[in-house]
């Protein structure tokens, strides 16, 4: 089962982008973030023609998540539990049953900039409520993929120049220990469990400004989480930066696991 993260930055803008990688990619299951639309606006048909079952948890013009899989998808919620006065589009989950049941959720966290002030505070509220449900899903005991857009670059290597991000949100030392917090209960970096050593890199986000991506100045922040027993079922895993070269692209590119599912 291959399952795949694509924050797409706006699927109306990007259908032909979307569904171009698609029908080269065949991933079995997509999370996709910043689909910014209302869920009776998100563009069903292209995808739905290409064989796609559609979950969409959307927000008009800003934010919203949406699960696409070619398998039927079952027990499907909305919105990250623990706060029910917020309504940013952000958190979605599914559970997908191939050879066996695979548990997806599919996240957008908080950008937290301009930090200090309330975006930032919201986005490490919003990362508590996160450790909460994952350790929810870790007591469930079924495979579990947390992947999406974090917005967190948790080490010096997952950027081209951390130096230049010392005083953004995505690299405070707030927003890592918080990311480390979860992942330290039992979740691998799907990166890091087939590439450890990597001194520099991968990259899964290139801005649109001052040349990043010709230049190859990249972050990672597009993550995929794994629990032990999704861990185990790990085949292979890629990054498929040649989606950023492409016309009208999204400035995220798709990250992707296989599992023996």
């Amino acid at each position: 089962m291959k399952i795949a993260t694509f924050n797409i930055n706006g699927v109306r803008a990007r259908i032909e982008t979307l569904t171009g990688w698609l029908s080269q990619a065949q991933p079995d299951v997509v999370v996709l973030q910043e689909i910014k639309t209302q869920d009776e606006g998100f563009p069903r048909e292209p995808i739905s023609d290409l064989g796609y079952n559609i979950e969409t948890h959307g927000q008009k013009g800003f934010n919203g998540v949406a699960i696409l899989s070619k398998l039927p998808l079952e027990d499907v919620s909305r919105g990250l539990p623990g706060d029910d006065s917020d309504e940013q589009a952000r958190w979605i989950e599914a559970t997908v049953v191939g050879q066996r049941a695979i548990r997806i959720a599919g996240l957008y966290l908080p950008n937290g900039n301009p930090q200090p002030g309330p975006k930032f505070d919201y986005k490490l509220a919003w990362m508590e409520r996160l450790h909460r449900r994952a350790r929810a899903l870790l007591d469930s005991e079924m495979p579990v993929l947390m992947l999406g857009d974090y917005n967190v670059i948790l080490e010096p290597r997952d950027a081209a120049h951390p130096e230049r991000w010392s005083d953004d949100a995505l690299f405070q030392p707030e927003s890592r220990a918080a990311l480390r917090r979860i992942a330290f209960d039992g979740w691998a970096d799907a990166v890091r469990l087939r590439d450890p050593d990597a001194s520099r890199g991968p990259f899964t986000f290139w801005d649109y400004q001052a040349g990043a991506w010709q230049k190859d100045n990249g972050i990672r922040i597009d993550h995929i989480l794994l629990s032990p027993q999704a861990a185990d079922l790990m085949i292979d895993l890629g990054i498929d930066r040649d989606e950023r070269a492409k016309d009208k692209p999204s400035d995220h590119v798709p990250v992707w696991v296989d599992l023996d599912a």
